[in-house]
């Protein structure tokens, strides 16, 4: 199946690393140019340096905070200038969960609360804010946000607030958005394998006194397909929801933690 996706302009947030790495590597094996943006800018270049020798596309890398409004503006209009349009925004840049323990009721503050929702719910809006006029300016656009299974779950209270606030926030921008052209979605991985994957089971396993091997087993039995979905399996979902092909596709939520709890979502 042909996306229609090259030539295309994509701004993947979190770009460096993890699933954002992995959506950024996909869409550009798939002909889009990426901007990929993160805080640290040796793993930018680093991932950027990779990325475009792996795929043959222009990946530029941006040092951006995307938990502040003035550092957001100087990203996309970084982004505007260097390539002359923004067709695609994948909002991945969040604090990690499922890394320890979420804290309990007694343990949320102002910061925990405040740090945590201002990057991954005013984050992302404030993305979105900054590159719907473009998007609209040229009547298309897709604009993803990656949330989480927490969502749909207890656990976390944070956790699950700040991705029901993702969730919601896509349905408001896909309700404005929708009738310029922009198709705006949300997507939920439950446990994803990266590259800190290893060093989380290797510290579970001294911890239980199992072996790495009984540990990611019994991860692979949180879903129903019995294995830990990879974050190349993340992007191949959000590649798809960011070609012209996902159009009937808008406001919603898509699961993809390989089948995660028995509540059904209609």
């Amino acid at each position: 199946m042909d996306l229609e996706l090259n030539g295309k302009v994509a701004i993947v947030t979190g770009g460096s690393r993890g699933i954002g790495k992995a959506i950024a590597r996909q869409l550009a094996l798939e002909g889009v140019d990426v901007a990929i943006v993160a805080r640290d800018q040796a793993t930018l270049a680093a991932s950027a340096s990779e990325l475009t020798g792996e795929t043959g596309r222009r990946i530029v890398p941006i040092v951006a905070d995307t938990g502040d409004d003035q550092s957001v503006r100087r990203m996309v209009e970084e982004v505007a200038a260097a390539f002359g349009h923004i067709d695609i925004l994948v909002n991945c840049a969040a604090r990690p969960g499922g890394q320890a323990p979420p804290p309990k009721l007694a343990e949320v503050n102002d910061e925990v609360f405040w740090a945590d929702v201002n990057v991954k719910v005013m984050g992302y809006l404030r993305c979105a804010r900054e590159v719907a006029p473009y998007m609209i300016c040229q009547g298309w656009g897709r604009i993803i946000s990656i949330s989480g299974l927490a969502a749909r779950s207890t656990g976390s209270i944070v956790g699950s607030m700040r991705n029901v606030a993702v969730a919601a926030m896509t349905k408001n921008l896909a309700d404005e958005l929708g009738p310029h052209g922009i198709n705006v979605t949300v997507v939920h991985p439950g446990t994803t394998r990266t590259e800190k994957t290893a060093g989380v089971v290797a510290a579970q396993a001294k911890a239980l006194s199992v072996s790495p091997d009984e540990v990611e087993r019994r991860m692979a039995e949180n879903n129903s397909v019995r294995k830990i979905i990879d974050a190349r399996e993340i992007a191949y979902v959000v590649t798809f929801l960011a070609s012209p092909k996902s159009i009937a596709i808008n406001g919603d939520a898509i699961a993809a933690g390989g089948g995660v709890g028995r509540s059904i979502y209609y």
